[in-house]
């Protein structure tokens, strides 16, 4: 066989394996290493999953970096489980930076008993006197399937004199570097909560601290006032779905050219404490907006939940 024959024919193997769907099988702790590297394959994964107040992911114990994989349905599921509050940033249509659609293959979801226990499981939060936002009652373990989306750089880069010239990523303030879309799911096990235990497991916490008057006017502000086209849009619904042309530019603008998506799920979020998530999504708006000088997920979210209040 000459060499151009054999380099086709690896390269017709490669195709039809790519056509057939083949499902790789990897751990938690290898995608998140080097997610890059089965960005747009078929993955089955044995993890955890988890649907907080803001994180809808799965993860393993004992992974080096510490991270999770954000976790979605495909488009059209209409499940119920996914986080409680959701922000998520898009570029403005006046956007300077340029938006990049990746073309992904689309995942048809099994609906099964499986998938339907394994929803259900997730989407069940936990009966409390206490302000617990978005505190679920159980994890579940299971081994999915689905197709792995990857970014090399997650999150929001400033660099030309403080404008927006990338914005990628997954899930909560787009922050997650790779993403599940859920194909089948098997072999489901909860685990209920003890929050009992002084650590609250994940996103989802009991509020211990009260914010300021200044904190609270600030979370307050970012929303923008009544009529005001500030970039912002609020709506009430489970944020679970992948999104048509999620990487695409809006269809409107915005003073600094991003658009911010809150998103609260009133299953989750009871009226009482919709104030305290609105409160710790608006400081996050605030602080990207205002460009704080925070460094990491871990400390946007604790500046956050420090403006939560009871």
């Amino acid at each position: 066989m000459s060499r151009n024959v054999c380099l086709l024919f690896l390269v017709l193997l490669s195709l039809s394996l790519a056509a057939s769907g083949q499902v790789v099988d990897a751990p938690v702790c290898g995608l998140l290493a080097n997610p890059l590297a089965f960005d747009g394959k078929l993955v089955r994964v044995k993890a955890t999953a988890v649907a907080g107040f803001d994180e809808f992911v799965i993860q393993a114990s004992g992974c080096a970096s510490g991270e999770a994989i954000w976790l979605a349905y495909p488009s059209g599921t209409k499940g119920k489980a996914g986080p409680a509050a959701l922000l998520q940033l898009q570029l403005a249509k006046n956007a300077t930076a340029v938006s990049n659609v990746p073309e992904r293959t689309p995942v048809t979801l099994q609906r099964d008993g499986q998938f339907s226990r394994f929803d259900s499981l997730l989407a069940t939060p936990v009966k409390s006197r206490a302000l617990c936002l978005g505190c679920p009652r159980y994890t579940v373990s299971a081994t999915m399937v689905g197709r792995l989306d990857a970014v090399e750089t997650p999150g929001l880069i400033r660099v030309d004199k403080g404008n927006v010239t990338v914005l990628s990523g997954f899930g909560n303030l787009n922050l997650y570097r790779s993403r599940l879309v859920l194909q089948s799911v098997s072999e489901v096990v909860e685990h209920e909560i003890d929050y009992s235990a002084t650590t609250i497991h994940g996103d989802s916490k009991r509020i211990q601290s009260h914010a300021t008057a200044e904190e609270l006017r600030r979370a307050v502000a970012a929303y923008g006032a009544e009529g005001e086209d500030n970039g912002v849009t609020v709506g009430f619904s489970v944020a679970n779905e992948v999104v048509p042309n999620e990487f695409a530019k809006g269809a409107s603008e915005s003073p600094d050219g991003l658009l911010f998506h809150a998103t609260f799920n009133m299953d989750r979020v009871s009226k009482n404490d919709l104030s305290a998530a609105m409160a710790h999504n608006g400081t996050h708006i605030a602080d990207i907006r205002e460009k704080v000088a925070i460094k990491g997920l871990s400390a946007l979210e604790d500046h956050a939940w420090h403006a939560t209040f009871k």
